[in-house]
């Protein structure tokens, strides 16, 4: 079992940066990918970016391209989500993710049913 913890959410204008951590626990060593998924009101979730153990790969949604960017810190078992030109269209609840299976092709961590665990997650609000 893996536990994923989310924090970092909160109320930021538009313009400016945010920066979310996922930590995990437990079965860490099993991990294979984690990723960041985002959820508005009235919207289905929806993937925001991933990245791969050993961080040589990383996959971002097209709408956060260029504007957010993800790292992982593995003595620290934490993932970072660094979101800058934030605009109200990225409110939402943002969910971290973790993955034990491996794969080559890296549009399959593009979707949720990939991902065995997930954190609680954490609100980020964008005022115009």
């Amino acid at each position: 079992q893996v536990q994923v913890i989310e924090s970092g959410g909160g109320l930021v204008q538009a313009g400016e940066s945010l920066r979310l951590s996922c930590t995990q626990s437990g079965r860490t060593f099993t991990t294979a990918a984690m990723g960041w998924f985002r959820q508005a009101p009235g919207k289905e979730r929806e993937f925001v970016a991933a990245i791969t153990r050993t961080g040589r790969n990383t996959y971002y949604a097209d709408s956060v391209k260029n504007r957010f960017t993800i790292s992982a810190d593995n003595d620290k078992n934490t993932v970072y989500l660094q979101m800058t030109s934030l605009t109200p269209e990225d409110t939402a609840v943002y969910y971290c993710a973790a993955t034990s299976l491996n794969y080559k092709i890296g549009s399959y961590y593009q979707t949720s049913r990939t991902y065995s665990y997930w954190g609680q997650g954490t609100l980020v609000t964008v005022s115009s």
